[in-house]
């Protein structure tokens, strides 16, 4: 089905369209689920084609794994080449950007007295790798001090003041999962290239989200979820190394294939027996996301974020933590109200409302995290912001 296709009337606008998306997924229920930045719900056609692979596996599951369905690996690696502007023979396939950012963190040669850069919103998992390798091998791990609404301009002099003869990698966050915030990532990876300083960018939160270029970044290691804004089955991710790291850099788990010079070695496969039937749901969420367009996607996205804060502004102590007055807003937006217990609130939308948004803490910042996606309607958001009045009233 051709979603944008020419055939709908030039009076066809807003609503009436993405009503065409959402039918394109299975209902959400018992929730309205304003938490799509955890997992986002795959398609009807990608949840059917990974159930069909999983009968077909069960079929001859030795054969039928890796002598069929693993023979579609490689052109489900050009389709996200060329969604993300790199090379096949760059990416790897895993389980999530946990696994992927792993794979850099503990697979980058470094020794005692290297640093490494940081700052307390990277993700916690991220944080606490670069913790274990300071334990382990003692490597320095420097946090970068700036605050989540700074200005680009700011965030980018705390990252450059903390740089030191002995920096060797800059660990990035595109998008932060707390409140949106979109990091000048290019800027800062060419000032690191400038000085030869390793660049980890966690894509988590932006690909499929907003449009991203690998080449235009120019970063040596880009790690993202698929089951997020691309809306691939649960338990799929992506690692795109640039070539000029893959030879020294070492793999998370030992490759069963010897020598491993090339991205083979950071793979799925040397977890051993896995699920092939996930991956099947990969061509068709390409395919859904290609018919929609990475911008209009961002568009769509950016659309629905000011239209809900549209409606809350004027709730008395209502509190946002994030700029919707940029061009790099997407769908998560995190909020707090004054004298408010934002954990008994998110409880309360849920259980009296059937409303799931995320209760964030971090540092100084809390509060809800809602992010809808391009399934969801104007309307859906109308009704949580009425749920919101009625919570706190």
């Amino acid at each position: 089905m051709n979603l944008f296709a020419p055939d709908l009337k030039a009076e066809t606008k807003g609503e009436e369209l993405w009503e065409r998306v959402r039918a394109q997924y299975p209902a959400q229920e018992p929730l309205l689920n304003l938490n799509n930045a955890a997992v986002s719900p795959p398609t009807i056609a990608v949840q059917e084609a990974t159930i069909d692979a999983y009968r077909f596996i069960s079929r001859n599951p030795d054969y039928n794994m890796w002598s069929n369905l693993d023979a579609a690996l490689p052109g489900i690696k050009r389709d996200l080449a060329e969604l993300i502007d790199c090379t096949p023979d760059e990416i790897a396939l895993n389980r999530n950007s946990s696994e992927g950012l792993s794979a850099a963190i503990f697979g980058i040669p470094l020794t005692k007295g290297d640093q490494v850069l940081i700052s307390n919103w990277d993700y916690p998992s991220v944080r606490a790798g670069w913790l274990q390798r300071h334990h382990r091998d003692g490597i320095e791990v420097v946090n970068c001090a700036f605050d989540i609404m700074d200005s680009d301009e700011d965030i980018i002099d705390a990252y450059v003041e903390a740089m030191t003869p002995r920096t060797c990698v800059l660990q990035l966050t595109h998008m932060y999962h707390w409140n949106g915030r979109v990091l000048p990532i290019e800027r800062l990876c060419r000032i690191a290239r400038e000085r030869n300083i390793i660049t980890i960018v966690d894509g988590a939160q932006t690909f499929a989200q907003i449009p991203v270029s690998f080449r235009q970044l120019d970063c040596d290691f880009f790690i993202t979820s698929l089951h997020k804004w691309l809306g691939a089955p649960v338990g799929n991710g992506m690692l795109i190394v640039n070539r000029r790291q893959i030879d020294r850099t070492w793999p998370l788990l030992a490759p069963f294939d010897q020598p491993a010079m090339n991205i083979d070695k950071f793979d799925h496969w040397n977890l051993g027996t896995y699920n092939s039937a996930i991956q099947a749901g990969i061509k068709p969420a390409i395919q859904f996301h290609r018919e929609i367009g990475a911008d209009r996607m961002h568009v769509r996205l950016r659309e629905l974020t000011r239209h809900w804060v549209g409606q809350a502004r004027d709730i008395p102590g209502f509190r946002l933590h994030t700029r919707t007055d940029t061009e790099s807003l997407g769908a998560i937006c995190l909020f707090s109200i004054d004298n408010t217990d934002m954990k008994k609130l998110e409880n309360t939308l849920r259980e009296k409302y059937q409303i799931h948004t995320k209760y964030r803490q971090v540092e100084h910042v809390e509060g809800l995290r809602v992010s809808p996606h391009i399934y969801m309607l104007k309307s859906d958001l109308d009704m949580f912001v009425s749920a919101l009045r009625n919570a706190l009233a």
